[in-house]
């Protein structure tokens, strides 16, 4: 055919989620392997909520089943068998997911022990342990650890001197942000949706235009923040309620959605333009802000959104932790 003559055939217009990718990049948010065939993520997040979740699908049933043959042998009591068949469960999906994506998976400590510095640096070194026994080398794990003083503390030691990356979640606050900068960790999870629930369900404005929405905007000035000064830290912005709060941040560094979510943007065709922008963000104006332990207490306690979100999110994380110990438990005595 020459090129004088009209093309028959209509270029497929890229979707929403293809654009988005060549911008930023896409972590899927699930535990859901199915989900991370469709949709062919770089990494992938998960936490006690998403693996309770996955534990109850008949398809993973052969993981449960490992995990409680380790818990049993490496137990004596039966709590220490149920935390042990728990440690075993949570690297046992990670493997899974690494064989799907090319990047990274993110496994999350026990959100009892956020305020235990000392027992969280034990509890990381002993997931890696077990992912290096399965053949999995430390670089392409992310420990999940909640964005308090002593989680942030811990991180510290572990990216410094066991050369582990770690995803510091549960963050709403910009205090949280500049600590975890100045801490030196890989990744930062900020907590989009949860600080717009937050601003739903305690002020009188109920909808916000995307880049108005309050978890965008705290997003936006993380990575303003983190560019300016050049951390090297990234921002995986996380825990989104619609596809205007992702089009509105794309250029973050990283993006970790719901399947939904990811199938909403692969069946749209919007246009996505950038928003966040690592050069525009060095010409800010913001200004740096010198970090220790006392002015982190203080900026989290005058920021009310964020100290209600982070504490929910601890319990919420920590109550999903004990269901699954429950079903473990459960199943462990009904094979003795």
């Amino acid at each position: 055919m020459s090129s004088a003559e009209p093309q028959t055939k209509k270029t497929k217009m890229a979707s929403s989620l293809e654009q988005l990718k060549q911008l930023t990049t896409i972590v899927a948010d699930t535990g859901d392997f199915e989900a991370m065939k469709t949709y062919k993520p770089t990494d992938a997040t998960t936490n006690p909520s998403l693996i309770l979740s996955a534990a109850g699908m008949d398809q993973y049933q052969h993981l449960i089943d490992k995990a409680i043959k380790h818990g049993q042998k490496a137990g004596t009591t039966i709590e220490e068998k149920v935390g042990e068949a728990a440690d075993m469960l949570f690297v046992l999906f990670g493997c899974e997911i690494l064989k799907l994506v090319p990047g990274r998976v993110s496994t999350e400590i026990d959100a009892r022990l956020s305020f235990n510095k000392e027992a969280s640096i034990a509890k990381a070194l002993k997931l890696i342990a077990l992912y290096e026994e399965l053949g999995v080398k430390r670089d392409r794990v992310l420990i999940k650890l909640a964005s308090t003083w002593e989680g942030i503390q811990a991180a510290s030691v572990l990216e410094k001197e066991h050369n582990i990356h770690c995803n510091l979640t549960l963050l709403f606050s910009f205090a949280q942000a500049v600590a975890c900068a100045e801490a030196g960790v890989t990744l930062i999870s900020p907590f989009v949706g949860r600080i717009l629930d937050w601003y739903v369900a305690n002020t009188d404005q109920k909808t916000f235009e995307p880049e108005q929405d309050p978890g965008v905007v705290s997003v936006t000035k993380i990575y303003n923040y983190y560019k300016k000064f050049g951390y090297k830290t990234v921002v995986m912005g996380a825990s989104f309620r619609n596809v205007g709060e992702i089009m509105a941040l794309a250029g973050c560094d990283l993006l970790t959605i719901s399947p939904k979510l990811l199938g909403d943007l692969e069946k749209s065709t919007e246009p996505v333009k950038r928003y966040l922008d690592a050069e525009k963000a060095k010409a800010g104006s913001l200004e740096k802000i010198q970090m220790n332990e006392a002015t982190f207490r203080w900026m989290l306690n005058e920021d009310q959104m964020s100290t209600d979100k982070l504490s929910d999110g601890i319990r919420k994380f920590a109550a999903d932790g004990r269901k699954l110990e429950t079903m473990l438990r459960s199943l462990i005595q009904a094979s003795e």
